[in-house]
């Protein structure tokens, strides 16, 4: 039996982070991966879909050329050809994890991984034992008891990036990261879209003003929104598909080629021994304490699986954070209070801390500024005036308690806040550090300096 100071089972950001970071510590390392390395992010989600959204937004741009004084003949464009560039990255992204895996001399143990009693796991019938088994198996798309997924009509993500062919119509169910992100691709691709929330705002997990604005853009780009609405049966017995669709006013039918289900994911924790070796599971998450040990010795649990936020660079600080607390350095719980989240549609959505709806109901007297980039020199230059950089701080203490953006490239711009953040920086440190102009990210310090009533461009 092969002995490893540590197995990683799974290979998404979680895993394969966890696995180089363990070796970077002079752990022996292994990692057990059923499918491709680089897990779902790399070869069904994160990267491969960002492909696609780029396709996209060149396509927009080649068909507003004459808003920017050039003349380009009657675009066009080829799903399939899109759809193999976005296969290619993904491809190219894992061969990059398998260099990364020689590079640091991890054994890759193809196979299905079961965990056993006494941190062993068994991989198709072959058994390897560690000292350390940390589990990051992921998630997948969840299915509701109305909407079962056929895989044809009624689709999760991962078909959603590799259709054989574009729909004409397709209904999108769920408006978080995932769905709205997929309605983009496709209305901007031609596909008549409609999204249904059964929340009052889409994407729901943002701060109202922020939702507000993205329905605003895409109702302006021709997707047809329905919140408050839900999905209560689909007819999948035609050509196509047939939704029956519960809203305030009644029920209303829509039919269209393909239903995307994007409601959540469901974690993968079944079939992989946790029942056998006693690790306690709550509500479809493994329960661990600050640095991911689950309450059998030996077995650790990060990422999606686990109660935190199921983003990828909170599986991969958690990875870190757990082997260098099991390398005996002096390593911090991560603070899920400042993980920033991200949307890729057009416009972007980036957001970090508290929203003002959660502000408030904490009772915190709180200062708000917003600067919108219709005041920006580089977003009017760039033809991208939708949207807005928002930032609440504590009134009293100066505390940046939460950012919120939406607008060309903010996800590239959310970081300077998260560091802020990170540093205890107040709102008049901000104001003091001069921002480069023009840029999109002077913004923020416009944003910051609109709640201390010192804004000079609006």
């Amino acid at each position: 039996m092969s002995k490893y100071d540590i197995i990683v089972l799974g290979s998404g950001p979680g895993g394969y982070v966890t696995a180089i970071r363990a070796s970077q510590l002079g752990f022996k390392t292994a990692i057990v991966e059923k499918e491709n390395l680089g897990g779902v992010c790399l070869n069904w989600g994160c990267i491969p879909t960002k492909a696609l959204l780029k396709s996209a937004q060149v396509f927009e741009y080649l068909k507003h050329a004459e808003d920017y004084g050039l003349k380009v003949q009657e675009a066009e464009h080829d799903f399939e050809a899109v759809v193999k560039r976005s296969r290619g990255v993904a491809e190219g992204m894992s061969k990059g994890v398998q260099f990364l895996m020689k590079k640091n001399k991890i054994d890759v143990i193809n196979g299905y991984g079961k965990l056993k009693p006494g941190k062993k796991v068994d991989v198709d019938g072959t058994e390897y034992s560690a000292d350390n088994i940390i589990i990051a198996t992921g998630a997948r798309s969840r299915e509701l008891p109305s909407l079962p997924q056929d895989g044809k009509k009624v689709i999760g993500y991962r078909e959603a990036m590799s259709l054989p062919k574009q729909p004409k119509k397709m209904i999108v169910v769920g408006s978080g990261a995932i769905g709205v992100e997929f309605a983009y691709f496709y209305n901007s691709m031609g596909t008549e879209v409609t999204v249904v929330e059964y929340l009052p705002n889409i994407v729901p997990v943002e701060d109202e003003d922020v939702s507000k604005q993205l329905e605003r853009s895409f109702k302006k780009n021709g997707i047809k929104i329905m919140t408050s609405a839900e999905v209560t049966k689909v007819d999948t017995s035609g050509d196509g598909v047939k939704a029956t669709v519960k809203t305030k006013k009644g029920e209303e039918i829509l039919e269209a080629d393909i239903i995307l289900s994007a409601v959540g994911i469901k974690t993968n924790i079944e079939n992989i021994g946790l029942e056998d070796v006693g690790i306690v599971v709550d509500r479809d998450k493994i329960l661990v304490n600050n640095f991911y040990q689950t309450n059998i010795p030996g077995y650790y649990a990060i990422g999606d699986v686990t109660p935190g936020q199921a983003l990828a660079h909170v599986a991969s600080a958690e990875g870190i954070i757990c082997v260098e607390k099991l390398a005996g350095q002096h390593v911090e719980p991560l603070d899920y209070g400042n993980i920033p989240g991200c949307t890729y549609a057009t416009p972007e959505i980036a957001s970090v801390g508290l929203t003002e709806k959660q502000a408030k109901e904490k009772g915190l007297d709180i200062k708000i500024g917003k600067f919108p980039f219709s005041a920006s020199g580089k977003a009017s230059a760039g033809g991208n005036k939708d949207g807005f950089v928002k930032v609440i701080f504590d009134a009293k203490y100066g505390e940046w308690l939460g950012c919120h953006m939406i607008g060309a490239g903010v996800t590239d711009m959310i970081a300077e806040a998260v560091v802020a953040r990170k540093l205890e920086t107040t709102g008049h440190e901000v104001l003091k550090a001069v921002h480069p102009h023009p840029t999109m990210s002077e913004a923020i310090m416009e944003a910051v300096a609109d709640a201390y009533d010192e804004c000079i461009h609006i």
